[in-house]
């Protein structure tokens, strides 16, 4: 339903989008993820036809967004960064204008701004000034005029910014719910979004993509990716370090301390299961064990080591 080939912008010698190729299906949840100044907002706005490649192509549903830019648009629902509104209206107003705009009239106005009134959970504060609303409440507003035509493709950033935790889960909730029919790109920083809503993730940096697979397949490359952490009485840790290194599976341990006592991690070799061995040996050795767990690996793991620091790209700059 999406395809990217080749796309690119340039402004002046700066490249910040340069040469990514990239196809979303139906049913797909993509996460796109990247530092800042990885080229995320950028590349989103050349997707929805606001912002005109250098080079390269991008054809939403078939359509051809630079030669046939209204058939694509129409099949898109955006959320910008910021959810820009008319803040003198109030969202009820909003809405009707955006019913209007995409060209449905009578009846159909008031069955898509009630049915995107009722999927945001916008009823107390449907004749408010936008303007007097809370960020949270504004966002949702934006969310609604996305969604309102009921379009095949979805185009969202940062869809989350702002909600309280009860707001995220119902919009996590409501994402899940129209996955199935539609190609959603979900442009976050949270790491945590990835792992609640997306079936696939895309990391960026420096305008291109350097990590393309699903969230369980991008944790298998974190360190963290079956490292067993267990919690046991400091007077027990030092001994206990010495026998989890011992395991031939085991890269290295690491120890923090925590109000339970002391806490230790072992790494493995090679994403070597080691929980099993791990439980064993704290059974034959009758540890005082008050915690133990495997962990399937941390996307900010995976994030940090695969883009460039702010730091590495501030001295790149200034060479």
């Amino acid at each position: 339903m999406i395809e990217i080939e080749g796309l690119t912008k340039r402004f002046g010698p700066l490249a910040a989008v340069a040469g990514i190729d990239l196809k979303v299906a139906k049913g797909e949840v993509l996460g796109f993820l990247g530092p800042n100044g990885a080229g995320k907002s950028t590349t989103m706005k050349m997707v929805t036809g606001f912002l005109a490649p250098t080079s390269g192509r991008v054809t939403v549903c078939g359509h051809d967004v630079e030669t046939d830019t209204i058939a694509a648009q129409r099949c898109i629902g955006y959320l910008p960064e910021g959810a820009p509104a008319y803040g003198e209206m109030t969202p009820r107003q909003f809405l009707i204008f955006i019913a209007r705009v995409r060209g449905f009239d009578g009846a159909t106005i008031k069955e898509r701004v009630d049915a995107a009134v009722a999927k945001t959970e916008l009823d107390p504060v449907l004749d408010q000034p936008i303007d007097t609303l809370s960020k949270g409440f504004k966002r949702r507003v934006g969310l609604a005029q996305a969604i309102l035509h009921d379009p095949q493709v979805l185009i969202m950033d940062e869809p989350t910014d702002g909600l309280d935790p009860n707001q995220k889960h119902s919009v996590r909730d409501l994402i899940r719910g129209m996955a199935a029919e539609k190609a959603i790109i979900v442009s976050t920083h949270l790491l945590e979004e990835v792992e609640a809503i997306c079936t696939r993730a895309v990391i960026i940096d420096r305008g291109r993509v350097v990590a393309d697979g699903t969230p369980a397949q991008l944790l298998t490359r974190s360190r963290h990716h079956n490292a067993v952490t267990l919690t046991l009485p400091a007077a027990q840790a030092e001994a206990a370090k010495a026998k989890l290194k011992s395991l031939p599976n085991v890269a290295s341990v690491e120890q923090s301390d925590s109000a339970n006592g002391a806490q230790l991690t072992a790494f493995p070799k090679g994403g070597a299961l080691l929980v099993e061995d791990v439980s064993r040996i704290a059974m034959a050795e009758k540890w005082d064990v008050k915690e133990l767990y495997a962990e399937a690996g941390r996307l900010d793991d995976v994030f940090r080591a695969i883009t460039t620091h702010d730091a590495a790209r501030a001295r790149e700059s200034r060479a």
